[in-house]
């Protein structure tokens, strides 16, 4: 827990999906879903600096468990999106596979905290 959230790779690409959102849904006229998609992207890396600013690790886990389940929420939004053509195919899978990506990386982290905890 040394380094800075900045460091993470996992705050990092959680960043860039929330920028590439904003880009896709820079025309979007469906106010409320494109404000919850934007409020769940952005919960996503503000919670894992959140948590890693905290100091303790069971607060961390804490964050990064809220952060996993804003990644859910945003991915079920994305499906939902893509049925009532607010995203392509193409984008919403894209949007989807790197959302697993950051939920995978999210649980390795939360693993690696609780190792480091039960020594």
């Amino acid at each position: 827990m040394g380094s800075s959230f900045e460091d993470l790779e996992v705050w990092k690409k959680s960043c860039r999906l929330s920028v590439r959102l904003y880009g896709l849904l820079k025309d979007c006229r469906d106010w409320g879903m494109k404000d919850q998609m934007l409020r769940a992207s952005i919960s996503i890396p503000s919670n894992i600096a959140e948590g890693s600013e905290r100091k303790s690790i069971p607060d961390f886990q804490r964050f990064l468990n809220i952060a996993q389940g804003s990644a859910a929420e945003l991915r079920t939004q994305i499906y939902i999106s893509k049925e009532v053509n607010i995203f392509s195919d193409m984008d919403a899978k894209e949007l989807i596979q790197e959302l697993k990506s950051i939920s995978k990386m999210l649980q390795s982290l939360h693993q690696s905290l609780k190792k480091h905890v039960d020594g």
